[in-house]
């Protein structure tokens, strides 16, 4: 008798290359590419070897595979939208059933507040994985705590409303690189440790930290910090760069549209100014600089390494005050070399005569073209300002 015939037919879909896997599983939402693989066997391992790993919405309720330069990753979507329970379970799911280290985990995604032990209890299983090289966590509400474990990969740190506890005895990340800290709540104390405790720390930036108590006090020591952005607001009374003998570009940004909250942190400003005077270039928005027209001038002050500066009067009208404030601000570049301004002509029509006149102050021995409109500047170029609607090039020879 012969032997009956297997049911179905042979598997053809599981003999496919990986990235064909990887494509078809794109298509698919969370749940069904989760039981896809635990439907084929040799699909099961496209879940436990991802090295770099995005959570965030994707098309309908749930994520798609993808491809970077990094590897394997779970491709992000739209992070307006609120993520139900299950779709943190199963994401919870997916991170347990990983084998190896993750390299990259990036979280973006809204939750209601009820969420918030689900999103803490997979955070805590991701920083136990360890081997994390880049760690990303965005629009997370202020109420989930992240306990930062002390391990010695991480190159990478950006952090988005959340609340940042390090642990006791903690001695900085000896890889770190990259630290940008957005809406976070974090002590005075912690702070100061995890940016000065980071030897090889090269970029920071900070930016409307939560304060419950006190404003921060922020001091940093950093030997190999290059680039510095940090935005002063209410939660700040005091930022001082210590030393940074490496530093090579800092931009400063400030919450202060009202003439009473710009007044408050003109102080903080100047302390800053005055940290960072050794700079070689420099970029300021234009709150900072309504805070330091807030500042009884002329002020003895001077930048004797600047060569580059940047002002952006973009999205606010000009002001009076605003527009002396810029001026006396070159007057103490003796030696800068680039000046670029982005602007609209708002409130002060001669403003493009008066910041001609001191430059022509400035190159006592040099000659100034006439402001000529151009689609881009000239390769000699020193001193471009962007205006509203075109670029209008000053060349300094």
């Amino acid at each position: 008798m012969a032997a009956a015939e297997p049911l179905g037919g042979a598997d053809r879909i599981s003999a496919l290359p990986v990235d064909i896997k990887i494509s078809i599983l794109s298509l698919l939402d969370l749940n069904d590419a989760i039981r896809t693989s635990a439907l084929a066997r040799s699909w099961r391992p496209i879940w436990t070897l991802l090295p770099c790993l995005h959570l965030g919405l994707g098309n309908g309720n749930g994520l798609g595979l993808g491809l970077d330069n990094h590897g394997l990753v779970l491709l992000p979507g739209d992070s307006s939208r609120t993520v139900s329970s299950d779709w943190i379970e199963r994401a919870h799911h997916l991170v347990s059933s990983l084998r190896g280290p993750l390299d990259l985990f990036e979280l973006t995604h809204r939750f209601t507040s009820d969420q918030s032990p689900l999103i803490e209890r997979l955070l805590d299983l991701v920083l136990q994985k360890g081997g994390l090289e880049t760690l990303h966590l965005y629009c997370l509400r202020r109420q989930i705590l992240v306990h930062l474990p002390p391990f010695h990969s991480l190159k990478a740190l950006h952090l988005s409303e959340c609340h940042v506890l390090l642990p006791n005895g903690f001695q900085g990340f000896r890889s770190l690189t990259t630290l940008e800290l957005e809406g976070v709540q974090i002590s005075n104390n912690h702070l100061h440790i995890l940016i000065n405790a980071s030897n090889n720390l090269t970029t920071f930036l900070g930016s409307e930290f939560l304060v419950s108590e006190h404003p921060l006090s922020v001091s940093i020591t950093s030997p190999l910090l290059r680039h510095l952005t940090f935005r002063i607001d209410c939660s700040v009374e005091k930022v001082s760069v210590i030393s940074a003998p490496s530093l090579e570009q800092v931009e400063i940004r400030a919450s202060c549209i009202r003439d009473s909250v710009s007044k408050k942190l003109a102080p903080v400003l100047l302390g800053l100014l005055l940290s960072v005077a050794m700079v070689p270039s420099l970029n300021l928005e234009y709150g900072a600089l309504k805070c330091l027209s807030r500042i009884t001038l002329p002020f003895n002050f001077a930048f004797p390494q600047l060569r580059s500066l940047m002002v952006n009067f973009e999205v606010y009208p000009m002001e009076k005050t605003t527009c002396d404030a810029f001026l006396w601000l070159l007057k103490s570049m003796p030696f800068v070399e680039e000046l670029k301004v982005k602007l609209n002509y708002w409130g002060l029509d001669n403003w493009d005569e008066i910041l001609k006149k001191e430059l022509l102050g400035k190159k006592q021995d040099g000659m100034i073209e006439e402001l000529q409109k151009s689609e881009a500047a000239s390769s000699d170029a020193r001193v471009v300002i962007f205006c509203h609607e075109d670029n209008v090039t000053i060349n300094i020879k």
